[in-house]
């Protein structure tokens, strides 16, 4: 009998059932597993790494607390970010900054606009420096365009988990993925390497493991 392996939700969901069942340290490996992602995103709005790990501690301890009511049918890792994402947007409205997210589909998509963009998924950087480069242009470019190519190209979401993510409708997802490429099409000259795009190292990621267990009170 050939025993496939787990997929990611699979394995989510696993962990999720055993901390509901009483193993409330398991959550550590939730926060593990989803911490690169919700940093990177957190940086593409709040650009400020103190800021971004506050919320990420917020975005956990709210999962954690409706951890029950999460339903499973959903990616855990598109839960977590739709949390960190509205955090992130009430975090940016104390600082005086709103948030503007349009909805509308923008009328002036037209196929001729994608030409010369491959259709490929961007592969790697070259170098470190380049990463950093890509990071810097990803700032330069509007907000709502920006976390659409994070996303659907850093992060491999689907148009369908992306437009849940931020809950847009799958068509602007599809407009501002190709408006974000044409923006950063003058930036970037070669390819990305993932874990370049604003990198969580260790020692970030345990600051935030140990913040959220300690306030929730997990030994």
């Amino acid at each position: 009998m050939t025993i496939h392996p787990q997929t990611d939700a699979e394995i989510d969901n696993d962990l999720i059932n055993k901390v509901l069942a009483g193993e409330k340290r398991l959550f550590e490996q939730l926060m593990r597993r989803h911490n690169t992602s919700l940093f990177r995103i957190g940086m593409a709005m709040l650009d400020n790494d103190a800021d971004v790990e506050d919320v990420m501690q917020i975005t956990y301890i709210n999962a954690y607390q409706h951890l029950s009511g999460f339903r499973q049918e959903a990616a855990f890792g598109t839960w977590l970010k739709r949390i960190l994402i509205n955090e992130c947007s009430q975090h940016l409205k104390k600082r005086g900054r709103l948030v503007s997210e349009d909805v509308a589909v923008l009328t002036d998509h037209h196929p001729a606009n994608t030409a010369g963009i491959k259709e490929s998924p961007v592969a790697k950087v070259i170098n470190k420096e380049l990463g950093r480069v890509l990071e810097l242009s990803l700032l330069q470019i509007p907000e709502k365009y920006r976390l659409v190519f994070l996303l659907r190209e850093v992060e491999g979401l689907s148009v369908a988990a992306t437009a849940a993510a931020l809950n847009i409708s799958g068509v602007n997802v599809k407009v501002r993925y190709i408006r974000a490429r044409l923006m950063l099409r003058g930036k970037i000259s070669d390819y990305y390497k993932n874990d370049l795009v604003f990198p969580f190292h260790l020692t970030r990621c345990d600051r935030v493991v140990f913040g959220v267990l300690g306030k929730l009170g997990i030994e």
